[in-house]
């Protein structure tokens, strides 16, 4: 393990900056843009919602602005570019741009992005009867491209080993693609789920992105690490507009394709398992959902008064501010323990 360099660290802060100035540059002509085009948020009433409840909570917030992960991604992607150019003419010692470390969570954010972007279009012009791509289209499209990506760690990359904290290193030799599709799957479907309430998403993806930057660093992967950093970077400038009352919503383009890339660093980083704590909110999102769905098999009746659980406490009286700031604060310290578990598991010897 290479010892931590300031001028990495330099570096690393310069490119947040420029993103994150960048970003807050872009969104207030973007959400003019967007209103121009009328691009905004619809409310849902089917499904898990709780038949009417979704639009008497969340009334207010028709006509929003969404698609606001498009600017996350284009701050991520100029960042990018432009080390790019810096590295071509001996600025800056390498780039972003790393065939080891960052084109595969590039791919991903890129693919999965115009994946959602699709979707949110769709969606908010009311041309598609499935109110945006159907489930069965989006779960293909995210698995398709899971299956490539699980090819590349694979077979490329030769990735097969699985870390569980405390224990160590187990070889799971080819089951590491499957593991791979589930994760890229999973992951992206939770973020979205929980993409549910002013600066909800935004917020614990920028404390779960900085935990694994922070790992990435420590794991010998200082280019992955930046790469987590720049992403930070364009979450703080969409939260700067996205923090309650919103001007502007990320949208499935944001919280799919955030949520995927997620979930390859989280591989490329061998600490999946840890994902699962510093991400603890998302996973208990999506079992919430599960939860109503089984319930309401079973049982003819529904557990929750609304599915995810953010809409539950909204309905039993917390305000939206309370919600999020109260999960912020359980991400917080999940993203603290996931943390500890990542360094420990490297060794101190390895980290000073």
């Amino acid at each position: 393990m290479e010892s931590i360099h300031a001028a990495n660290l330099f570096q690393i802060f310069a490119y947040c900056l420029f993103t994150f100035v960048l970003a807050v540059g872009v969104y207030p002509s973007f959400i003019r843009l967007i209103q121009k085009y009328k691009l905004t948020q619809k409310i849902r009433d089917e499904g898990l919602s709780g038949g009417k409840l979704m639009s008497f909570l969340h009334a207010h917030k028709k006509g929003t602005p969404t698609m606001g992960g498009i600017v996350i991604i284009l701050a991520v992607l100029v960042t990018v570019m432009l080390s790019r150019v810096l590295a071509y003419f001996g600025v800056v010692e390498s780039s972003l741009l790393n065939r080891g470390e960052t084109y595969l969570p590039l791919a991903t954010l890129l693919f999965v992005g115009v994946l959602g972007v699709v979707d949110d279009y769709l969606n908010i012009t009311e041309k598609s009867k499935h109110k945006g791509l159907s489930a069965r289209v989006k779960f293909w499209s995210l698995f398709l491209f899971a299956v490539l990506g699980a090819i590349w760690f694979t077979f490329k990359l030769d990735y097969s080993l699985l870390h569980v904290p405390g224990i160590g290193d187990f070889d799971i030799g080819y089951w590491y693609a499957p593991l791979f599709v589930f994760i890229l799957v999973g992951v992206s479907n939770s973020v979205n789920l929980t993409d549910g309430l002013d600066g909800l998403a935004g917020g614990l993806l920028a404390i779960s992105f900085s935990v694994f930057g922070a790992i990435a660093y420590f794991y010998g992967l200082p280019i992955l690490a930046a790469f987590c950093m720049v992403i930070v970077a364009a979450l703080l400038a969409f939260l700067w507009f996205n923090v309650p009352p919103a001007s502007v919503y990320m949208g499935d383009t944001g919280s799919l394709a955030l949520g995927a890339t997620l979930g390859v660093i989280a591989l490329m980083t061998n600490a999946v398992l840890i994902l699962a704590v510093v991400g603890l909110v998302f996973v208990i999102e999506t079992v919430s959902v599960a939860l109503q769905l089984f319930w309401k098999k079973k049982f003819k009746k529904k557990l929750f008064h609304i599915a995810p659980i953010h809409h539950h406490f909204e309905k039993v009286g917390w305000s939206e501010t309370q919600i999020v700031m109260r999960f912020w604060l359980i991400g917080g310290v999940c993203g603290g323990m996931g943390l500890i578990l990542g360094l420990l598991g490297m060794g101190l010897n390895s980290i000073f």
